[in-house]
């Protein structure tokens, strides 16, 4: 799996999916991750928005493997009902 997260450096929320990932992808259990801070690389949440296909309101957001998850919420409960990640 290959997790990306668009998000803001100031947003704690984005940090807080950036360490899961991280971490995730230290212990062997995803691929990779890329953090895409929106600010410095000119995304909006309207290109997002086209991506996900449906509104966004909030930061972060998360894909796995291209499919959209959500927030650091979903993020988390993804994580937790996927056994191979939260092992």
């Amino acid at each position: 799996m290959f997790v990306v997260i668009y998000g803001r450096m100031s947003c704690p929320f984005c940090v807080q999916a950036r360490m899961l990932a991280e971490k995730l992808e230290e212990s062997g259990r995803i691929e990779g991750v890329r953090y895409v801070d929106m600010p410095s690389e000119g995304v909006t949440k309207e290109d997002i928005a086209k991506t996900a296909g449906a509104p966004v309101h909030t930061v972060p957001q998360i894909f796995v493997d291209q499919e959209h998850i959500g927030g650091f919420s979903e993020f988390q409960a993804f994580v937790s009902r996927h056994p191979a990640l939260s092992a």
